[in-house]
């Protein structure tokens, strides 16, 4: 049986016409302003998975794949320990205080103590894999990025930036710690040390941390000992650290600062990035979240203004998602 519609009055018909055309506006609307609201999480979803390769049909960019090195090497193993000589040449010359020691055997007496991991263990062909780069800037503060942060797969952090007093804004969680020997702190037993040998001290205190915790002075004081994990030590390839510098900073700055490096390692171990606490305050100040205390964003060692054009030119070709806070 046909449904029968009601016959409306000549006047009601205008009332109708305006119901609608207020409707329509009103569905357009909140669709445009809904694809603003999302527009960074499409982005990201479309990002995911796509860091891997470089194909025509995986939204390529010339910029990206220019500078995108798949195959590179991540972490110093066993059987990837061997350095060329140019290699071995650039990663000697960042050393300020000249040290003379013998790298095959530092490196003979470095991998019994160590597993040879793989940085995507837990990664799985059937799930993306989410990372949170979480910087130290003051920017952070006030931004109650807290439990997006920690709902990433992987929470990256970098040197000493704390968790406890700022979980509001920084999260609690801490999958990976991304350090040096000058910046070095105690990691409880679940989170991975991700190491960045800037000299071959540096590789010389890894082991002595864990073996006679003889060393307690580079170019600064440095602790004798501290808590970590050994299963879930990873060493950051010179060949990765070099890769970062030419490809990356375009051999701005003498070497890639810690946070840089972290965002790059990211790319290449993550499907998703997010990128939280890079950069100044609104306000134009370079802080740190955990304190007052002014930092310079580029010096002589490193070239902190082209890492973060670097990352803002990321973002907007869609290979991560950066935050940038709220003070």
């Amino acid at each position: 049986m046909a449904m029968v519609l009601p016959k409306l009055k000549p006047r009601h018909h205008h009332y109708v016409i305006l119901l609608l055309s207020c409707t329509i506006i009103l569905c357009l609307y909140f669709e445009n302003t809904w694809m603003l609201l999302t527009d960074n999480y499409h982005v990201s979803k479309r990002a995911a998975c796509v860091n891997r390769t470089c194909a025509p049909d995986r939204e390529r960019t010339d910029w990206f794949c220019a500078r995108y090195a798949p195959t590179v090497q991540l972490l110093l193993n066993s059987s990837n320990s061997a350095l060329s000589a140019p290699l071995s040449s650039w990663w000697r010359g960042l050393q300020v205080v000249k040290h003379v020691a013998n790298y095959t055997a530092l490196v003979r007496n470095l991998f019994p103590l160590f597993p040879d991991q793989k940085p995507c263990s837990d990664s799985h062909p059937n799930h993306c894999r989410t990372c949170a780069v979480v910087g130290n800037s003051g920017n952070l503060l006030g931004s109650r990025y807290g439990p997006l942060i920690d709902s990433k797969d992987c929470v990256m952090r970098i040197n000493k930036g704390p968790t406890g007093g700022f979980e509001e804004d920084v999260g609690l969680k801490t999958t990976h710690r991304i350090f040096y020997p000058e910046s070095a702190m105690d990691l409880d037993n679940s989170t991975h040390l991700v190491f960045s040998p800037f000299k071959i001290l540096d590789i010389e205190w890894l082991i002595s941390v864990f073996t006679t915790k003889h060393i307690t002075k580079t170019y600064t004081d440095v602790p004798s000992t501290i808590n970590i994990n050994r299963d879930k030590v990873m060493i950051l390839h010179p060949e990765f650290m070099k890769y970062v510098h030419v490809n990356w900073t375009e051999n701005h700055g003498r070497y890639p600062s810690t946070g840089f490096l972290t965002v790059i390692f990211a790319l290449h171990i993550c499907d998703e990035v997010h990128v939280f606490g890079f950069g100044a305050t609104k306000d134009g100040k370079w802080h740190h979240y955990f304190d007052q205390t002014l930092t310079p964003y580029a010096n002589e060692s490193h070239a902190g203004d082209f890492e973060y054009k670097t990352i803002i030119r990321l973002h907007r070709e869609k290979k991560l998602l950066m935050y940038k806070g709220w003070t």
